[in-house]
């Protein structure tokens, strides 16, 4: 059924009415006409919406049932996820499962090759043993038959555990000379050691006196160089104060003159034994006083 447009409804009556000339419908319709053609759009409008109502009626119920189909669906759907993570929860349980014992297998495994290869290095170093001791004995069978002629062409071993016996007793003392060798040997060492700690001592206290001479002659020769240099002093100082003094008994000759002479010449008696100082004091007063 096709649906009824009402706004296309509306806009055509609007227009019929917008282009009509009202005076003249109003003119040839009657009243009865009027209501007859508004019964006829009340019709049109009622079978218009029961037509519109049938359709939306229609297309709920068709809504209704995609509904409740996609409810079913929905509702499998659901079962099937569930029953795919069941599935998957179980898949990953038997696969670790698998993996852990895939693992247990694969250790064991590795154990027993382990021990299959221990077990064969055992072998093999058993067998190289085996060689080994096979092949002392053959080369200690000829020691074994010189021991046993030497104890059949000698008086002094009658078995040979005699010869075992000397044996071990020449070992014993070997070994006894070794370790008294070896303390003889530390014990030199030791003296060795000192000896050599003593030239060291005795080197380092040469080499401290050597200094202390060296030290003590150049203060001998500083000292030397000294005296000589005060003693050159001495004698300068010795000739300087000879001429002081040779210089000094001249001026006291000159000044005992020269007061006798101003005495002589004031006809005062000169005084014996005066000092040269006072004389001298007498001689600048006598100088100074008019005549």
């Amino acid at each position: 059924m096709a649906t009824f447009n009402f706004e296309e409804y509306f806009q055509t009556k609007f227009t019929e009415r917008l282009f009509q000339d009202p005076d003249a419908t109003e003119n040839h319709m009657t009243a009865a006409t009027r209501l007859l053609e508004k019964k006829r759009e009340m019709f049109d409008l009622e079978q218009a919406l029961l037509a519109q109502k049938e359709e939306f009626q229609m297309k709920m119920a068709s809504l209704n049932v995609r509904r409740e189909e996609l409810d079913k669906k929905e509702l499998t759907l659901r079962g099937s996820l569930v029953k795919f993570d069941q599935f998957l929860i179980e898949n990953d349980i038997k696969k670790q499962r698998a993996e852990k014992k895939a693992n247990q297998e694969r250790h064991a495994k590795e154990v027993k090759v382990a021990e299959v290869l221990e077990k064969i290095g055992d072998k093999e170093k058993l067998s190289a043993s085996v060689k080994k001791q096979n092949k002392v004995i053959v080369r200690e069978k000829v020691y074994r038959g010189y021991m046993e002629r030497v104890v059949e062409n000698t008086s002094e071993f009658n078995e040979l555990r005699d010869v075992l016996r000397k044996h071990d007793t020449l070992s014993s003392n070997l070994n006894d000379l070794i370790e008294k060798g070896q303390v003889s040997s530390d014990a030199l060492d030791h003296c060795k050691q000192e000896y050599y700690n003593l030239l060291m001592k005795n080197d380092e206290t040469t080499m401290r006196y050597t200094n202390i001479i060296a030290d003590l002659t150049w203060r001998k020769e500083n000292a030397v160089s000294n005296a000589q240099k005060w003693e050159s002093l001495w004698n300068h100082i010795q000739n300087t104060a000879a001429r002081n003094v040779l210089l000094l008994g001249r001026v006291k000759m000159a000044t005992e003159n020269v007061y006798v002479q101003i005495y002589r010449q004031r006809g005062i008696p000169a005084k014996e034994g005066e000092d040269i100082d006072e004389q001298l004091n007498q001689d600048k007063n006598l100088h100074h006083r008019p005549f």
